[in-house]
């Protein structure tokens, strides 16, 4: 289905991203991976499926750096046809006792880089007259937990941003959307589950089983291939009417 397109996926070198990445590969898009950490066995992972596998390390707090990275991805590959804004980073604190710097921090990587990200990709979209833009928000971006300010702030304004995105795309073949998943069991919620474990003396099983019951009706976590599944058909040709949606893939979660 998306045989000849690019996707660019921030944040794609384990975890959400990742799964995004893997699974637009296997529809045929060509993917540039963006992330720290290990960086030669996502893109193993993506050329297995048959495609061509780039990678960026532009560093998502700066506008600089994510400029040279679409720059890149052009010169890879043409242009950008889907962009995937997903890097992001938590810290949990009262916000009183939130520091300062970890705020600008958050606010850079999960907000700014979407904006910088999608004002760059847009125009070369709007000339092929398709695109799709794709905001890994959070169920943080419909409803509120206590001690996340700053990453509920963030996702609260990614579902914002991607409204008025999609607002001004309306008449063209460019769309932008919103994926607000729950509870996925990436790196990043592994340690808030070690965490747990160790304050509380649980078991990884148990403490998972808490995690999930305080928040998620399905006790399930959602899986980095389910909501690669949902960013497929967000660039389908059924999916070309649904515009500025925050989908929620939540186990019920804001349902309550």
């Amino acid at each position: 289905m998306l045989k000849g397109k690019t996707a660019l996926v921030t944040g794609s070198t384990s975890g959400i991203g990742l799964g995004i990445a893997k699974a637009l590969a296997r529809e045929g898009a060509n993917i540039v991976l963006n992330g720290f950490g290990d960086t030669e066995g996502p893109k193993a992972e993506v050329a297995a499926l048959g495609v061509k596998a780039a990678y960026h390390g532009a560093d998502m707090s700066k506008p600089a750096e994510i400029e040279d990275m679409m720059k890149y991805a052009a010169a890879q590959f043409g242009r950008v046809d889907i962009l995937v804004n997903n890097a992001g980073i938590q810290h949990v604190a009262p916000v009183e006792d939130f520091p300062p710097e970890k705020w600008d921090a958050i606010i850079a990587i999960n907000l700014s880089s979407a904006f910088h990200a999608s004002r760059l990709a847009i125009p070369a979209m709007k000339s092929a007259n398709w695109g799709r833009i794709i905001n890994v928000a959070s169920v943080h971006g419909l409803v509120a937990s206590a001690q996340k300010s700053a990453y509920v702030a963030a996702k609260h304004g990614l579902v914002g941003f991607t409204k008025v995105t999609a607002l001004e795309l309306a008449t063209t073949g460019v769309t932008c959307n919103a994926i607000c998943p729950g509870w996925v069991l990436t790196p990043l919620v592994q340690k808030q589950v070690d965490a747990k474990a160790s304050a509380q003396g649980l078991s990884d099983e148990e403490a998972k089983r808490q995690l999930l019951a305080e928040k998620e009706p399905s006790l399930q976590f959602t899986t980095p291939q389910e909501l690669g599944e949902l960013a497929v058909f967000f660039c389908s040709d059924a999916a070309k009417n649904v515009r500025g949606v925050a989908w929620n893939m939540d186990g019920g979660w804001a349902a309550q």
